[in-house]
């Protein structure tokens, strides 16, 4: 038996009127989806522990059977297992977001307009992570270049501080979300050192947002995984963009595979995400692949309904129906599991801890069914299996 979990991040929304009161994944064309939904099974699964904050890190902890009560020791340390960060038991790490502010004054004033500076690729936002460096050395604090505008900073015996996440404040003036020192001097640093750089110049010469800020957040120490294998019993990869979901996967001892042109954005390259899942699985002898897509989230943050419902499409056609064609093809028995990690609905554009939707099929017990795979419909099935960590136990087969 092979198993496949496809997690769309943040697909799960809230009725839309645009849409005629129906979310973007209600809407969107999921041909393979409801087919699958159709033979297989549908529910709601808490993903989001009680009294913890709604994010991808807790939520995928959760979805991949780690109870983030027990596991979960801030985001960013995460994060740097997947770029290599040597980190001590005494290092605190930091996200690092290159982000997009206004230019009003005083800087207290200012707004934020883009916690991903347009998805900014890795190899600008990394020259411009250097840019700062050169001026702003402080011998306590060492910067690492991530993904995107996604970048680690390690605190030499620092203290673990609640930040506030800049996706949750998108539009918002900033200062009452303004972190205490060192952490506002390094902003303040950045934004005078980004704002007239040659490449911020150019990208708003090409209607781009500028990133011209750094800032701070996802704070936590050295994370300690339990090998997935020996907690599960199952040989697994992770194929993902982003360095949170490859540093959870560095961190449990799962094959992390990387992608050409896999972007965490809306036009990254699914179609081999998909191949490598499917290769994972029948030619080199893997029981399990994780392959998590980050574009819905990233067009929930965004406030764009056509663009989210584009995502959950691309999903459908280009990732779902790929590993599902093959698998069938090859003749291998196999569960596939779909699902969001949280809802990131476009009225907020920030997550919501609210229940999400799961997909489950089994190629070994199809049954008829007249369901559809979305919010509605999963809640109206009468399933709910509780707690996140119990998904991956339904997908082997063992809760």
């Amino acid at each position: 038996m092979k198993y496949v979990l496809v997690l769309g991040d943040g697909m799960a929304d809230e009725p839309i009127e645009s849409l005629g009161g129906r979310t973007p994944l209600e809407y969107a064309h999921t041909p393979v989806m409801d087919e699958l939904a159709s033979k297989g099974e549908i529910g709601i699964v808490h993903t989001i522990p009680k009294g913890m904050k709604p994010g991808s890190d807790t939520a995928n902890l959760s979805v991949l059977g780690y109870d983030p009560a027990r596991y979960y020791s801030g985001r960013s340390p995460l994060e740097a297992l997947s770029i290599g960060v040597p980190m001590k038991d005494t290092d605190i790490s930091f996200r690092v977001n290159i982000v997009t502010l206004d230019d009003a004054e005083p800087f207290e004033q200012k707004t934020i307009l883009d916690h991903s500076s347009s998805e900014i690729s890795t190899e600008d936002s990394t020259v411009l992570l250097h840019a700062v460096l050169k001026e702003m050395q402080d011998p306590r604090f060492q910067f690492y270049a991530g993904t995107s505008y996604r970048h680690c900073m390690i605190w030499d015996r620092g203290e673990v501080t609640e930040l506030s996440q800049p996706h949750d404040h998108l539009g918002q003036v900033i200062g009452p979300f303004l972190p205490p020192e060192p952490f506002l001097g390094m902003m303040k640093k950045s934004y005078e050192i980004l704002k007239d750089h040659p490449m911020n110049l150019e990208r708003k010469r090409k209607g781009l947002n500028p990133a011209n800020c750094f800032w701070f957040w996802g704070a936590g120490t050295k994370p300690q995984l339990s090998p997935f294998e020996k907690q599960f019993g199952k040989k697994g990869v992770m194929i993902s963009a982003v360095d949170l979901l490859k540093g959870i996967g560095v961190g449990s001892e799962m094959k992390v595979i990387s992608v050409p042109g896999a972007t965490g954005g809306l036009h990254t390259n699914y179609e081999g995400k998909a191949q490598a899942a499917v290769d994972a699985l029948l030619k080199d002898g893997y029981d399990f692949a994780y392959i998590h897509v980050e574009a819905p989230d990233e067009m929930g943050h965004q406030g764009s309904v056509e663009k989210k419902v584009q995502s959950v499409e691309y999903l459908d056609e280009r990732v779902i129906r790929i590993v599902r064609d093959a698998l069938a093809a090859s003749g291998e028995p196999y569960r596939l599991l779909v699902l969001p990690d949280h809802p990131t609905p476009i009225r907020v554009r920030t997550h919501t801890a609210d229940p999400v939707p799961y997909l489950l099929y089994d190629s070994t017990a199809e049954e008829a069914r007249s369901w559809h795979y979305n919010e509605r419909e999963a809640a109206a099935s009468g399933i709910d299996i509780g707690e996140g960590p119990n998904m991956i136990r339904h997908l082997f087969g063992q809760l």
